[in-house]
């Protein structure tokens, strides 16, 4: 091998018994730290992250004093998304890159580098997600959801027991899951890519969503910290419940969400009611709306009671009415002859003399006041008729006749009484009674020893 002869060469010969070249060079460097340095662990922080197009990452891992390139090949299984400033422990080997007698990093494996590592870029994000508003967007839990939609993984035994809890409390709803990986570094773009293709749909479109996974350590939970879940979540027309591990564990997605539930199995309780609740409410409303319905049924047939008593006294109304412009009429036919006849008893006591001149100084006083009279009568009258037109009219409208075209009638005793009770019926069985039709009335006599007529129950 090249770098084996170069290697031994350089140790046993003296620099005038052989040249080497440079790549010669390079390359016996480059065997001796692969050979050394095939497998080691480094920890430092990342600077310079850059993501190439083909999938691989370039990076560069520093401490307070020195710095060495590193390169996370596209498919080496890293679960965490990678981040400048972020303190890591990686494993692989150093390697040379000749052309450019730089020597460099290859990651095989990466860690966060303790948990306090972990909580301090945790609480960074906090911090910065805050500052963008991706915790302000709160969106109302629908009270009885038709479909609810589930992203969460498929295999694990979170999804059995969010599915049996919803069996026992709201069988009515539908669910709709959408299976993702909820650990590793595809699944913080499954679980964003479940929640906007919930929203995206049309057909089953779910009221609420739960994303929801078991419990495990900080770094299991960390999909649920990444800013393109929580934006998502923020994004999301439709409300998010958040069911992530168990009641001690937060994720960012908790504060983004519209409702924390502290496990999968309590999200179900908590956007669900209790089918037997139901229950009792419904009869309590329907025991509500009997009631009411009763105590308007009630009102209605006294006001419509009173409206038939105040047509039948309309009438009564009008004649009075009627009677009063007689009344006036007649008095103003009397204050005319008293006038003529006081008239008539001074042109008697005149004398002959100047008779002519008196009267047809009295005739002209007699046209001047007759003409005021007609004046008067006429403003008089029309004023009446249009008073009497108007009231005529109320009361061809609020005529019981009215009434009684529609198929009604009312009933009377032979005295002209209306019957309004079953009491007063019985009472006039002996002496007769009178029924009032549209179109005229039918007399009902009865006699002492007559089959008396079945009676009935009132409706109600």
């Amino acid at each position: 091998m090249l770098d084996n002869t170069a290697r031994s060469y350089l140790l046993h010969t003296s620099d005038e018994e052989k040249i080497l070249t440079v790549s010669e060079l390079s390359f016996a460097i480059k065997g001796t730290i692969e050979r050394d340095y095939s497998s080691i662990k480094l920890q430092g922080e990342i600077s310079g992250l850059k993501k190439h197009s083909s999938g691989h990452t370039y990076l560069c891992l520093k401490d307070n004093e020195s710095v060495i390139n590193a390169i996370c090949w596209r498919g080496t299984k890293v679960s965490f998304p990678l981040e400048d400033g972020m303190e890591i422990i990686v494993r692989g080997r150093v390697t040379t890159y000749p052309s450019r007698s730089q020597y460099q990093f290859i990651i095989e494996e990466a860690s966060m580098s303790g948990e306090g590592a972990l909580l301090k870029l945790i609480n960074e994000r906090r911090k910065r997600f805050a500052a963008l508003g991706y915790f302000d967007n709160k969106r109302e839990i629908p009270k009885f959801p038709r479909i609810i939609g589930i992203v969460t993984s498929q295999t694990g035994a979170v999804l059995q027991d969010m599915r049996h809890r919803l069996e026992d409390r709201y069988p009515f709803c539908d669910v709709v899951v959408w299976p993702v990986n909820v650990q590793g570094t595809m699944a913080p773009e499954q679980i964003s890519n479940a929640i906007r293709g919930f929203n995206f749909m049309i057909d089953r479109r779910p009221d609420v969503l739960v994303v929801a996974r078991g419990g495990g350590s900080i770094e299991d939970l960390m999909p649920f910290n990444e800013e393109l879940v929580v934006k998502a979540v923020y994004d999301s027309s439709i409300p998010v419940v958040s069911a992530i591990g168990h009641e001690t564990d937060t994720t960012l997605i908790d504060y983004a969400s519209d409702l924390r539930a502290p496990t999968p199995t309590a999200a179900i309780e908590l956007i669900t009611p209790v089918l037997a609740d139901i229950k009792l409410r419904l009869m309590d409303l329907r025991t509500k709306m009997k009631s009411l319905l009763i105590g308007t049924l009630k009102e209605m047939k006294t006001r419509i009671t009173n409206a038939i008593k105040h047509l039948i006294s309309s009438q009564f109304i009008f004649l009075a009415i009627r009677q009063s412009f007689d009344d006036k009429i007649g008095k103003f036919l009397i204050l005319i002859n008293n006038y003529f006849q006081k008239e008539s008893m001074k042109l008697d006591s005149k004398k002959i003399m100047g008779l002519n001149y008196y009267l047809n100084l009295k005739q002209q006083q007699y046209s001047a006041v007759r003409k005021t009279l007609e004046k008067r009568a006429e403003y008089f009258m029309v004023q009446h008729c249009q008073t009497l037109k108007v009231l005529g009219d109320r009361l061809e409208q609020a005529s019981f006749k009215k009434i009684l075209s529609k198929g009604f009638c009312f009933i009377t005793d032979m005295k002209g009484s209306t019957i309004e009770t079953k009491l007063d019926f019985e009472a006039s069985r002996n002496t007769g009674y009178v029924i009032h039709f549209q179109d005229g009335m039918s007399e009902i006599l009865y006699h002492t020893h007559a089959i008396p007529c079945p009676t009935h129950e009132k409706f109600s």
